[in-house]
């Protein structure tokens, strides 16, 4: 279950109604607190003092009840609140009353060497910049280079988009309770968080599950039993016939990137579609990846009329946008996996390629970075309140495809609101040729008759693990090389 993920919205109306099923909310809060002070202790048993910053709500009433732990434990302890602890109310009140010993002002925290912070100040909720005398003790607090551990989510990240607003602590150690919010995974919270502590407190998973939209974490889940098992005897034809279109005679590297992958990635057959012009240069290169001249609309009409050629990959390198949108309509009933060039082919004319994928399964992915994504969505992309989450999936419902929106926290949407956040790439993979390989991949897993939104996760799972396996200073060449097996369940 720890690949579920809980929006701030969701996992209020999850608390909501654990506590009208009967579950006793300060239970719910007691499990929380004692989470945080468990980790306190097991992680910072050296600590000279823990310094609890709690902030007005249920926040807040989860650093009490840390705040109480750590100091039957034996530790030194002081708390620090944001506003009057006196005018809390509910479970908050409960929490503050067990603590009861002297609170000081936020604003009177000093930090000093020695010092373990618990930040109980906001958490996941929320959703405008912090105060100005909150940033400047979150500021001094990063000075000093003291630890922090963060309740539920580092005060300052907004839980469902993961932006910074305004300030924000940076973690060396996050607390979560029963999921993952998106403000976790989404950059650049992920890289605010530390690491990551997920802690079931008693809520049953039949209502969080019952909240959960279907977004998650990317990862082996997501594709087991939807896997071709690849039986060593089958045709060469059984595990698809993958075509990549390379671009003209001095853009021909990209393609290749690609076919070489979907090959690796387990593609029965690759072949790289290549004009003329470009043919020497290709053929120069290539052994296990088959060319076809493909020079214009007429050939390539009579060549896709083999329905044995079932996935497409176009625009690495292509060049040529006129023509790459003609390509692409040719491929309406095909799998296709449109990146680069192929998706600026249609910057001015979007609907056009939409509507041309629109019935039938889901036939389309599309893999565009930030810049590409907003030459074909540039409303949702303009839109400022929308979380990386939500622009992909409104763009996936919008283009009929599979939307995957690259970065360092990619983003895999399916037109029926599916959405992954994939957190397994490595940094070194933002290098000139990496999506090249990443549409190769993909493309092989359609070709192996994997479903779209399958085929889009599994393929950017598996490019990462391929970039840690490579190792920092990799080029693209050898991303390929570093395709491991597919596995096909979680664990």
């Amino acid at each position: 279950m720890h690949q579920i993920t809980i929006t701030p919205v969701e996992m209020s109306a999850i608390d909501r109604e654990a506590a009208q099923s009967g579950i006793d909310s300060f239970s719910l809060m007691t499990s929380a607190g004692m989470a945080v002070s468990a980790a306190a202790l097991r992680l910072y048993p050296q600590a000279l003092r823990f310094a609890v910053l709690c902030g007005p709500g249920n926040n807040g009433g989860d650093g009490y009840i840390a705040a109480a732990a750590l100091l039957g434990s034996g530790a030194e302890v002081v708390v620090h609140a944001l506003g009057d602890s006196a005018h809390l109310k509910g479970d908050a009140a409960l929490a503050y009353a067990q603590w009861g010993r002297s609170v000081e002002p936020l604003q009177a925290y000093l930090p000093k060497a020695g010092d373990v912070v618990i930040d109980a100040l906001f958490g996941a909720g929320l959703s405008r910049a912090v105060p100005g005398d909150v940033a400047l003790v979150m500021q001094a607090v990063t000075q000093a280079l003291l630890p922090v551990i963060a309740v539920d989510l580092p005060s300052g990240l907004d839980g469902r988009t993961g932006q910074v607003l305004g300030e924000s602590f940076r973690a060396s150690h996050t607390v979560t309770f029963m999921a993952r919010k998106p403000g976790h995974l989404l950059m650049p919270g992920r890289s605010l968080c530390g690491r990551m502590e997920v802690c079931d407190i008693g809520i049953p998973q039949r209502i969080l599950l019952s909240h959960a939209s279907g977004l998650c974490e990317n990862g082996p889940h997501l594709w087991a039993g939807v896997t071709q098992t690849l039986d060593p005897s089958a045709h060469k034809y059984k595990r698809g016939h993958l075509a990549i279109f390379s671009g003209g005679p001095l853009s021909t590297g990209a393609a290749r990137l690609s076919a070489m992958a979907g090959l690796k990635a387990g593609a029965g057959l690759v072949t790289l579609a290549s004009t003329s012009a470009a043919l020497d240069t290709n053929a120069a290169h290539l052994t296990a990846i088959m060319l076809k001249e493909i020079e214009d609309a007429a050939v390539l009409s009579h060549w896709i009329a083999d329905k044995r050629i079932n996935t497409f990959v176009l625009g690495p390198g292509f060049g040529d946008l006129e023509k790459a949108r003609r390509y692409a309509l040719m491929l309406c009933e095909r799998s296709l996996v449109l990146d680069a060039d192929g998706i600026t082919a249609f910057k001015d004319d979007p609907a056009l390629l939409f509507n041309a994928f629109a019935g039938g399964g889901t036939r389309l992915v599309m893999t565009p970075h930030e810049g590409e994504f907003a030459r074909l969505f540039a409303d949702i992309a303009a839109d400022p309140a929308l979380s990386k989450v939500d622009r992909a999936v409104m763009a996936a419902k919008r283009s009929h495809a599979v939307i995957v929106y690259k970065g360092a926290d990619t983003v895999i949407a399916s037109p029926d609101g599916r959405a992954a956040i994939n957190t397994n790439a490595p940094p070194w993979l933002a290098t000139a040729g990496s999506g090249d390989t990443l549409s190769g991949i993909i493309g092989a897993h359609l070709a192996q008759g994997m479903p779209a939104f399958e085929a889009a996760a599994s393929g950017v799972w598996r490019h990462g693990r391929a970039g840690m396996k490579a190792g920092e200073g990799l080029t693209a060449d050898d991303l390929a090389a570093a395709i491991e097996p597919l596995p096909t369940a979680s664990g």
